[in-house]
């Protein structure tokens, strides 16, 4: 038995389900974060924040819709797979985004969602000869796994779109009520024609939505830029009951309708990755337009992309890395540097000298810190750093513990262990005892270009991981 959590919007209202067994834990966070009757009042910050704002294409100061609160609404994996860097760059970018406010006293609802029924979750799940939910449900808890991996913090929901089936109903009920949308056997498409604002996020004309790509091509629609709301069951699919007959919500309807389930029509922040302002952008702001016509978004925030090549990282395309595969043989956090290395909306081009160079900052930044501690004077300093580094989610439990993992994975990607490591230092001490320079400077070399640097002193030599001497000759010659 569902409750109903009822949110106003005149002149529509569409009511919001919750189920019984979370409506007090959901409606409390709904109310502390969006409304300004809390018995707790926020801090309100005394610096002004610039944001880009894809809508306006330009930079505009950050104001909150409720003094002192801010809601925002990431849109998250598409879970079929293990994630790759790109995604792990917006979800970095706005972990930053998050922590930031936050830091700065704001109360932050942050929402960020699974879509759990999709195309690409059932075409792979029919590979595996797995059930799609089960499926994705799998690679959801992989994800967050990953996120853990990169200090991101955990947002306040997470909401799933196999959980959010009412919600998705009722507003497509709204929005064929208000004459945007219309019924082809079982079938619910948008129709983008009664909507002449479409375009004014993206730019972009009504004949460049890609039909075929999450557009589906179908000659029965009104226009061929129409996108499915609701889709009627087909063999093999998984499916749920409506009033147009068994299907599963269209792409695009579900972040519409699970942001407006947890923030409201209109918050604050809505962000993605770039690749998400056309079309699926695009088609929230027509979706929940068409339901609510007081929707309204502040602040559309995008990232740019990760490339290789000069290409776009994606899955469609074979060029991407798995952050598993790349948290192998580098820290998690040398991967959070590197993608907090560039400014969010440019790209950023995945190599190996990159992530190398991260490695070798995360190594230094720690290994002096750890010394620095030492030192009673700079207590000031340290608390400082720490704020910041908690801020950059760079701040990790143990100082020691990070630079020892950045050696095993340093030793990881030379091929080369420790005690070989250090049967090499003593060599090398005897070369220098007996005066053989030149076989000293071999050796030293030998371990330079594997990424092992020797670190000599008065208490003897030590051993640091770097930049493998190949990389450094490749930093350092003209583009």
């Amino acid at each position: 038995m569902a409750t109903t959590l009822f949110k106003f919007c005149k002149p529509f209202a569409i009511p919001i389900r919750i189920p019984t067994s979370t409506t007090t834990k959901r409606s409390l966070i709904i109310r502390t974060c969006l409304t300004s009757s809390s018995s707790s009042q926020p801090c309100i910050p005394s610096y002004k924040l610039w944001l880009y704002n894809t809508m306006s294409k330009n930079k505009q100061e950050f104001k909150p819709k409720v003094e002192g609160k801010v809601g925002m609404y990431v849109c998250g994996v598409t879970a079929y797979d293990l994630s790759h860097i790109g995604h792990a760059r917006v979800y970095v970018t706005f972990d930053l985004l998050y922590r930031y406010l936050r830091h700065f006293g704001y109360q932050v609802c942050y929402v960020r969602n699974f879509t759990d029924v999709d195309d690409k979750i059932i075409a792979r799940a029919n590979e595996l000869g797995e059930d799609p939910i089960s499926l994705s449900r799998r690679y959801c808890e992989e994800f967050q796994r990953d996120m853990v991996y990169l200090h991101c913090l955990p947002p306040s929901f997470e909401p799933r779109v196999s959980d959010h089936m009412l919600q998705i109903i009722d507003m497509i009920k709204q929005i064929l009520n208000n004459g945007y949308a219309y019924k082809i056997d079982g079938d619910v498409y948008f129709n983008i024609d009664k909507f002449p604002e479409y375009g004014r996020l993206s730019g972009r004309k009504l004949e460049d939505n890609r039909a075929g790509e999450r557009v589906a091509v179908d000659s029965r629609k009104k226009n061929p830029a129409d996108f499915a709301l609701w889709k009627s069951a087909k063999e093999g699919e998984p499916f749920w009951e409506s009033p147009w007959g068994p299907g599963r919500p269209g792409w695009h309807i579900e972040c519409s309708a699970m942001s407006a389930a947890y923030l409201g029509y209109s918050f604050d922040i809505h962000g993605g990755g770039v690749d998400l302002v056309f079309p699926h952008h695009e088609n929230e702001i027509a979706q929940s337009c068409a339901a609510c016509n007081q929707s309204n978004i502040s602040y559309w925030i995008h990232n740019g992309f990760v490339t290789v090549d000069s290409e776009k990282m994606s899955k469609s395309l074979g060029n991407f890395f798995t952050i598993r595969q790349v948290i192998d043989l580098h820290h998690p956090l040398a991967l959070r540097l590197f993608l907090m290395g560039t400014h969010y909306r440019s790209p950023i081009n995945y190599s190996d000298v990159q992530l190398e160079s991260a490695s070798d900052r995360i190594f230094y930044i720690y290994q002096g810190k750890k010394q620095e501690l030492r030192i009673e004077s700079l207590t000031a300093l340290e608390k400082i750093i720490r704020n910041v580094l908690t801020v950059l989610g760079m701040m990790p439990q143990s100082y020691s513990e990070v630079l020892q993992q950045l050696r095993e994975k340093a030793l990881k990607r030379a091929k080369i262990t420790e005690d070989q490591v250090l049967k090499k230092i003593e060599e090398r001490t005897a070369a220098r005892r007996n005066k053989e320079f030149e076989k000293s400077d071999a050796i030293r070399k030998d371990l330079a270009v594997v990424g092992i640097a020797l670190m000599d002193s008065a208490d003897g030599t030590t051993w640091r991981p770097a930049v493998p001497l190949a990389l450094q000759e490749q930093q350092l010659s003209p583009m």
